[in-house]
C-alpha cells in the first residue's frame, strides 16, 4: 500500500507542480496543427501548385529575348585594284531583340490555366483532409487519456477499499469471528489492487505522453489535459448518431478527400484539352529589332565620308533591321504522340473516376460502420450500467454478510471482481461510444470537442 500511496502521490505531484495548465481537446488539436512537420510540408505543396498556376497564366504574355554577339576574323584578302593582299583582321558586333506572342494555341493556355487551378484546389484540400486526420488521432489519444484517468480511479477505489477491509477483517480476526487465514487472503487480494492500480497509473503517463508527443510539444513534463465538465457527456453526443444516410449525404459536400478527388477528375479533363491542342495549329506574332558593327584594323579609308560611315554611331544606324512577321505552325505528323497523348489522358480520366467512386464508396462504408459502432457501444454502455449496479449491491451484501463472518473473503474478493469489470467494461462503453458520436461529428463536418 505504501508503494501505491508513494507512486501516486509522485504523479499527482509531478502534475500539479510542474503543469502550466491542462489542455482542453481544441488547444490540443490547434497546437497539433500548427506544428506539425508533415502538414508544413503538405502547404509546400500547396504552394507549389500555385507556383505552377502563376506560370500557366503568365504563359499568354510575351517572352521578350536579347542577344549580343562578338566576332573576329583574322587573314589576308585580295585587293584586285593593285593587285596586292592585304591585311584583313576585324572584328564585328551585332546585338538583337525580339518578342513572340502566342496568338492562338489551340486552346492549349485557357485548357493548362484552369486544369492547374483544379490542381491547386485539389491541393488545398488535400492539405485539410491531412489536417483533418491529425485532428482525429488527436481526438483519439485525448479520449484514451480520460479513458486511463477514470479507469485509474475505479481501480484506486479497488484498491481503497481492499485496504478499509483489511483494517475490518484485522478486528475479525481479534475477534475470533473469521479465521487469520482469510486476513491474508484479503491481504493478498490488496496487493493486487494495489498493483493495479499503480499499473493503471503507468498506463495513463504513457497515454499522456502519446498525447503529447502528437503535438509536438518541446517539453512534456507535467503535461495534462482538461476533463469534461459535463456530468453526462454520453447523453450530450447522443443528438450525434443519425442515420447513415442522412450523416453520408451532409459528408459529401464537407469532407475534403471527397472534393478533392473530385478536382482531380476535373482537372484530368481539361487534361485532355490540352492534349487535344496539338491537333490544332498555332499563330504567333513574331517582332525583332537588330543592328551590328564592324571594325577592320589598319584599314585606310579613301575620303572622309568613308571614314564617317565607318563610325561606330552610323554603323548602328545604318545596320538597324527590323522585323514584324506571323508564324503558323500546322502539325501533320508527329509520329503519333498527340494521338497517344490523348488516348493517355482519356485513361487517366477513367481511372480518376474509378477513384473518385471508390473515395465515396469508403466513405459510405466508415460511416456505417461508425454509426454501427456508436450504436453498438451506447448499448453496451446501458447494459454494463445495469450490471454495475447489480455488482454495487451484490458487494454491498458481500459486505455485510463478510462483517458478520457469514462469507469467505474469497466471496468478497470475487464480488469486488465482478464490480470492478463491469465498472471498467462500462467505462471503456462510454469512451468508446464518445469516439464513434466523434467520428460521425467528423463526418458531418462539424467541429469536434469535449466541454
Amino acid at each position: 500500500m505504501k508503494k501505491l500511496i508513494i507512486s501516486c502521490g509522485l504523479f499527482c505531484l509531478c502534475l500539479c507542480i510542474q503543469a502550466q495548465k491542462k489542455w482542453t481537446l481544441r488547444e490540443c488539436v490547434d497546437y497539433a496543427v500548427e506544428n506539425n512537420i508533415e502538414l508544413r510540408q503538405q502547404a509546400l505543396n500547396v504552394k507549389n501548385s500555385e507556383i505552377d498556376l502563376s506560370t500557366s497564366k503568365n504563359s499568354r504574355l510575351p517572352n521578350l529575348n536579347a542577344s549580343l554577339g562578338q566576332s573576329f576574323s583574322f587573314g589576308q584578302s585580295l585587293d584586285y585594284s593593285t593587285g596586292t593582299y592585304q591585311s584583313n583582321n576585324a572584328a564585328g558586333t551585332d546585338f538583337r531583340i525580339g518578342t513572340s506572342v502566342p496568338l492562338f494555341t489551340g486552346f492549349k493556355i485557357p485548357n493548362q490555366i484552369k486544369a492547374d487551378e483544379l490542381n491547386f484546389h485539389a491541393a488545398t484540400e488535400g492539405l485539410r483532409k491531412a489536417k483533418e486526420n491529425l485532428e482525429l488521432q488527436v481526438v483519439s489519444l485525448y479520449l484514451d487519456v480520460l479513458f486511463k484517468k477514470e479507469i485509474l480511479r475505479a481501480y484506486q477505489e479497488q484498491a481503497d477499499l481492499s485496504k478499509l477491509q483489511v483494517e475490518r477483517t484485522e478486528i475479525l480476526v481479534e475477534s475470533g469471528k473469521v479465521a487469520v487465514s482469510q486476513l491474508y487472503d484479503i491481504k493478498a487480494q490488496q496487493a493486487k489492487d494495489e498493483l493495479n492500480a499503480t499499473i493503471a497509473v503507468n498506463d495513463l503517463a504513457l497515454s499522456l505522453l502519446n498525447l503529447s508527443q502528437s503535438l509536438n510539444l518541446p517539453d512534456v513534463n507535467g503535461f495534462d489535459i482538461q476533463e469534461p465538465k459535463s456530468e453526462d457527456v454520453v447523453t450530450d453526443n447522443l443528438s450525434s448518431v443519425i442515420p447513415p444516410d442522412q450523416v453520408y449525404k451532409l459528408s459529401l459536400g464537407a469532407k475534403p478527400h471527397v472534393k478533392e478527388a473530385e478536382f482531380k477528375l476535373e482537372s484530368t479533363k481539361k487534361a485532355l484539352k490540352v492534349a487535344e491542342s496539338g491537333y490544332w495549329p498555332t499563330l504567333n506574332l513574331d517582332m525583332s529589332y537588330s543592328t551590328g558593327y564592324t571594325h577592320v584594323y589598319g584599314k585606310e579609308y579613301a575620303d572622309d565620308a568613308e571614314r564617317d560611315r565607318a563610325k561606330l554611331s552610323n554603323q548602328l544606324r545604318n545596320n538597324e533591321r527590323k522585323y514584324v512577321g506571323f508564324s503558323l505552325s500546322i502539325p501533320i505528323f508527329n509520329r503519333f504522340q498527340t494521338r497517344n497523348q490523348v488516348r493517355a489522358a482519356r485513361l487517366n480520366i477513367e481511372n480518376q473516376s474509378l477513384m473518385l467512386d471508390n473515395v465515396k464508396l469508403a466513405l459510405y462504408k466508415e460511416i456505417q460502420q461508425a454509426y454501427q459502432s456508436a450504436v453498438g457501444a451506447h448499448a453496451t454502455y446501458i447494459s454494463t450500467g445495469k450490471a454495475e449496479t447489480a455488482a454495487e449491491i451484490s458487494l454491498k451484501f458481500a459486505q455485510e454478510r463478510y462483517d458478520i463472518g457469514k462469507s469467505t473473503a474469497f466471496e468478497f474478493s470475487e464480488a469486488k471482481t465482478k464490480l470492478l469489470t463491469s465498472r471498467s467494461e462500462r467505462i471503456r462503453a462510454k469512451y468508446d461510444f464518445i469516439f464513434r458520436a466523434k467520428i460521425l461529428d467528423f463526418y458531418q463536418g462539424k467541429p469536434i470537442d469535449v466541454e
